[in-house]
């Protein structure tokens, strides 16, 4: 963030202020994905598992079905939202771990991803560690042993990961080299790295690969205030994927947070709700509301998350969401829940809400504590930022604030209008 300071700042003083800027998006440009919803990727893994799944029932023990079966529900959950596949991908999982004769390590590695995925952090880690014992595949094991790393913030295992790894024609180890960047607050070289890892999957003219890194090179470019070259890489993953709902989200994001028009952001997000389910969109849609002043539909609009949340068997995947929310109306169950996310993982961003929770609480002195011991200097992430700066206000540490703040209006775009207007009361 701090090397693209000085666009940002330009970009803040032209017109973040007003919470509306030249528009950017245009239904135009993706009307097709929404109007006719197109469900590719659901309907393709459903037509293959009836085939495997009929193969399956002749002998539950059968290796390929298991693997080919565990990796369709893992793709019906990334189209769906529905968790309960990968519960089902899980189940399948352990079966193939107990039965293989051979490569287990396979298996372990996709177990763990299946972990990282509902936020089971620790156990992916034994996982893989386990996969590591084996002499085959130890690059792709030490691969996942990184982002492991980077969730449990473990960052000197992650940057000795990152060094054995090295390797800058590697797709994989450009994407994590990207990834590290960021972290390390280094905006401009995360970029340069992931846009190399473009070409090469461009070059290589596999779908998903180009799917999975044109969303998140254009969440950098956001990030960096390059907006329009954000939408763009959207446009180009629904090209290819037009049932994917994370490059829809992102152009609602654009519509609401550089374009203020939340008509048109709620519109693009009742076309993914359709078919996904992920409650986070419930909040997203709060936020809007809260931005446009309608407090009933704001209210209505967060207990709709909750409620999901709470019904849909989601584990640990939506914590950090809930200590947000309950650190407004419950700060108690906030605290319970940002100690238990903590013990999960120890990085600067849970420490930011285990703060965040003390504060609310009244324990001010607490969450200052937090704050100096485990995230200043530790992360470069605006929302981390944030939650300092209302521990120092909180703590008469004006000058500190004022710091922040200054820092805080670069972020303006991926920190969006409403967090914005409050960093403006500070």
């Amino acid at each position: 963030m701090k090397n693209t300071m000085i666009f940002a700042f330009v970009v803040f003083l032209c017109g973040c202020n007003s919470e509306k800027n030249k528009a950017i998006t245009s239904p135009l440009d993706y009307d097709q994905y929404l109007n006719t919803y197109v469900s590719w990727s659901k309907e393709s893994a459903l037509s293959e598992i009836d085939f495997w799944q009929s193969r399956f029932e002749d002998d539950s023990t059968k290796i390929v079905e298991l693997g080919k079966l565990a990796g369709l529900y893992t793709t019906l959950f990334s189209a769906t939202g529905d968790a309960r596949k990968l519960y089902r991908s899980e189940k399948l999982l352990k079966k193939a771990i107990e039965v293989s004769a051979r490569e287990k390590d396979t298996y372990f590695r996709s177990l763990a991803h299946n972990y990282i995925s509902q936020h089971r952090f620790k156990e992916a880690k034994v996982l893989l560690d386990s996969a590591y014992a084996f002499p085959d595949n130890k690059r792709e094991t030490e691969l996942m042993l990184f982002d492991v790393s980077m969730e449990l913030g473990d960052y000197r295992a992650a940057d000795s990961l990152l060094g054995k790894l090295k390797n800058n024609s590697d797709y994989n180890y450009l994407i994590r080299l990207s990834k590290w960047s960021d972290y390390k607050g280094n905006l401009d070289a995360a970029i340069r790295y992931m846009e190399q890892a473009k070409s090469i999957a461009e070059s290589r003219g596999i779908k998903t690969l180009k799917v999975w890194t044109y969303t998140n090179i254009a969440d950098y470019y956001g990030h960096a205030g390059r907006i329009k070259d954000a939408y763009n890489h959207y446009l180009k993953a629904l090209e290819l994927q037009p049932d994917n709902a994370y490059a829809k989200k992102g152009i609602a994001w654009i519509a609401y947070a550089w374009e203020g028009n939340t008509l048109e952001a709620n519109r693009i997000l009742d076309s993914v709700m359709k078919g996904h389910k992920a409650p986070d969109y419930f909040l997203l849609k709060a936020e809007m509301a809260e931005f446009d002043e309608d407090s009933s539909e704001e209210k209505k609009l967060r207990e709709s998350f909750v409620n999901l949340v709470e019904t849909g068997d989601y584990g640990n995947m939506y914590r950090t969401y809930l200590i947000e929310l309950y650190a407004e109306i419950n700060p108690k169950r906030a605290l319970e829940l940002a100690a238990v996310e903590v013990g999960n993982r120890t990085t600067p961003e849970t420490y930011q809400l285990l703060a965040y929770a003390q504060l609310k609480m009244g324990n001010k002195e607490e969450a200052l504590r937090i704050i100096e011991d485990h995230v200043v200097d530790k992360t470069f992430e605006p929302m981390a930022l944030y939650y300092g700066a209302l521990v120092f206000k909180a703590n008469d540490l004006n000058v500190r604030v004022n710091e922040l703040k200054k820092e805080l209006k670069t972020a303006s775009f991926e920190l969006g209008p409403v967090i914005m207007r409050r960093i403006d009361m500070l």
